[in-house]
C-alpha cells in the first residue's frame, strides 16, 4: 500500500472518531499534498498554507524557547483549523466545526499525527530495503 493510501485511511478514521471533524489534509513541509480527506476543493491551497504556518509556528517556539511544536490551533467564526507536525516531514491539517470539543480535537489530532508519522517512517524504511 502507498503512503497516500495509508495516510488517507488514518485521516478517515480521525473523522469517524471525532464527530466535529469535517476533513483533513496531510502534506509535506514543502507544501505538497500527500493525502486529502476534504469534501470541498482546496486541498492544494490548504497544504501550501499549512507548510508556511508550520514553519512560522516552529520558528516562534524556537525564538521563545518553548520546545518542540505540538500543534497550532486557529479558531474562526465558522470553525477551527488545527495543524500538527507529523514527524519531521509531514504536517497534518484538521478542520473542525464551530463548537467542536477542542480537547477531543487536540487528543485525536495528536494521536493521528503520531500515527501518520509512524506510517511514513514504515513506508520509507520499506522503500529503502527494496
Amino acid at each position: 500500500m502507498e503512503l497516500r493510501d495509508e495516510v488517507r485511511k488514518e485521516m478517515v478514521l480521525l473523522r469517524e472518531r471525532t464527530p466535529d471533524v469535517r476533513g483533513s489534509v496531510a502534506s509535506t513541509v514543502d507544501g505538497l499534498t500527500i493525502a486529502c480527506d476534504l469534501v470541498i476543493d482546496g486541498g492544494e491551497q490548504v497544504a501550501a498554507l499549512a507548510s508556511a504556518l508550520l514553519a512560522m509556528s516552529r520558528r516562534m517556539l524556537a525564538l521563545a524557547g518553548r520546545g518542540e511544536l505540538e500543534e497550532t490551533l486557529i479558531s474562526g467564526s465558522a470553525g477551527h483549523a488545527a495543524f500538527y507536525a507529523a514527524g519531521p516531514t509531514i504536517v497534518l491539517t484538521v478542520l473542525a466545526e464551530p463548537g467542536a470539543n477542542l480537547g477531543l480535537l487536540r487528543l485525536e489530532g495528536r494521536k493521528t499525527a503520531s500515527t501518520v508519522a509512524a506510517v511514513a517512517r514504515h513506508v520509507h524504511s520499506r522503500s529503502e530495503e527494496a
